[in-house]
This record gives C-alpha cells, structure tokens and sequence, in this order.
C-alpha cells in the first residue's frame, strides 16, 4: 500500500470520486472549486488507485477540513479509509493543523467515530443526503 499527495486533483482521485459519490451514490454536484485549493490524497494497493480524500485549510475557521473520502468497493472492508485518514491527520500536523472538521454522511458516522471524531451538530442536508458536523483535536507529537 502506498499513499501519494497530491497538490491537484489527480485523474485517479477523480475516477474513484465519480465511481463512489456520483455513479453508486447519485451526487450531482461533486466537484467544485475546493480542489483547485486542497491536498489531495489517493492509496495504491498494489499499483491500484482504492481510495482518495482531500484536504483544505478553512482560513477563516483556522481548522482544516477533510472531505471526499471515497473507497473503491472491492476495496471496502480492509481498513484502508482509516489509513487514508491517518495519512491527512499526520500531515495536517506536519502543516501545524490542530483542529479538523468534516461533513460526514450519517451512514459513516461511526467510521469516523472510530476514528477518534466527535459530533458537533444536528443533521444538515447534502444534495438530500443526511450529514453531520465532526471534528477532532489533533495532538503534535513531533517533540516527543
């Protein structure tokens, strides 16, 4: 497995996003001027693009947002979600991240509470699918 950033929204990162949110999903409105701006990330098992996510500093909020986590579905079920989101995490750290938040559909709810997430709102709508407001406070552990 490998992990590649990115500072442009890959060809790989785009397929897998369409393939999950727009085909299987059914999201109209999946890209936006967001990934001119964000990291984006994509995992490889064995030279395969399986999973993709990106992240941006929100200025204004002075937090990081992660978004756009997408696993293939012959991927899903491996553990690879949680390595894409520990990837972001550690290098958000290394940027001098502390706070990240994130929009996450309520089907992944738990995902991401497994993932040390806490929620922080009522249920908001994304083109009809129900979402909820999570974060987590990030830990620098590069003096330690």
């Amino acid at each position: 497995m490998i992990i590649e950033s990115f500072d442009y929204l890959p060809l790989e990162a785009k397929n897998i996003r369409e393939t999950v949110f727009v085909n299987e999903q059914g999201f109209n409105y999946e890209f936006d001027d967001i990934d001119d701006i964000s990291t984006h990330l994509v995992l490889y098992v064995d030279n395969e693009a399986a999973a993709t996510c990106r992240f941006f500093l929100d200025k204004k909020k002075d937090t990081y947002l992660i978004g756009r986590i997408a696993v293939l579905k012959n991927y899903r079920g491996l553990g690879l979600g949680s390595q894409l989101l520990q990837r972001a995490e550690n290098l958000i750290t290394k940027k001098g991240g502390k706070l990240i938040r994130l929009s996450a559909q309520l089907q992944a709810v738990e995902f991401y509470r497994k993932n040390g997430y806490i929620g922080e709102s009522e249920t908001h709508y994304d083109e009809s699918y129900p979402h909820v407001w999570m974060y987590k406070r990030l830990i620098d552990t590069s003096d330690k």
